[in-house]
């Protein structure tokens, strides 16, 4: 690569990490058009992913787009035409959500190790299948996205330094203060509505 294309390249990394900032600054205020943002980012950095040979990661940015519109559709309507609340997961949703991880690693793992030049074969699989059931999760407006979000932060920040992608390293060290911060913000929240649906307001008696 020439000086150019890798100054071309750290910028679309960086314009890529502003929209990415945004996005999750806006999950975490509970901000439906953090979506919008979101995809801006997710189209840039498939670019950038692309040229550092990460390619679960560009599979799982195309899952991030058709989520996020997903995630879009539902936070706005739900399955009501209403808006949907946060909540905690189900078990039958934590199961699913684990099975999307094992699914998921063990399908990016075959491909990756056997179908294309990549160096970091299982290390990229385990960042994608938690980010997988992570996001949807999110869609789902599920308390729990925050924690497979951040297990894929943890272990994909390394990843980065090791790519040479310090930008999305230092932005993937932020989602991972953030993911932390949105994870009690939702919790509070989710408390807060379960006070109120087991102790409603007493009307005032004349």
């Amino acid at each position: 690569m020439n000086v150019d294309f890798l100054m071309n390249l750290t910028l679309l990394e960086a314009l890529g990490t502003g929209f990415g900032i945004t996005q999750v600054l806006l999950a975490r205020n509970n901000n439906v058009n953090n979506y919008l943002f979101g995809m801006v980012s997710i189209l840039l950095g498939i670019y950038v992913l692309y040229h550092s040979k990460l390619y679960a990661d560009i599979l799982l940015s195309m899952y991030y787009f058709v989520m996020s519109i997903y995630g879009w559709v539902y936070w706005k309507f739900g399955k009501q035409k209403e808006a949907a609340p946060i909540s905690a997961s189900t078990i039958q949703e934590h199961l699913k959500a684990l099975g999307i991880v094992l699914a998921c690693f063990l399908l990016m793992a075959y491909w990756l190790k056997y179908h294309t030049n990549s160096d970091v074969p299982i290390w990229d699989a385990v960042v994608v299948a938690f980010a997988w059931a992570g996001m949807w999760l999110m869609a789902r407006r599920k308390l729990e996205n925050w924690i497979y979000l951040n297990i894929s932060n943890i272990i994909s920040i390394p990843l980065l330094f090791y790519k040479g992608l310090y930008i999305y390293a230092g932005l993937t060290i932020f989602l991972f203060m953030v993911g932390t911060s949105g994870y009690l913000k939702w919790r509070t929240i989710v408390k807060n509505e379960r006070k109120d649906q087991f102790h409603p307001a007493k009307e005032a008696v004349l």
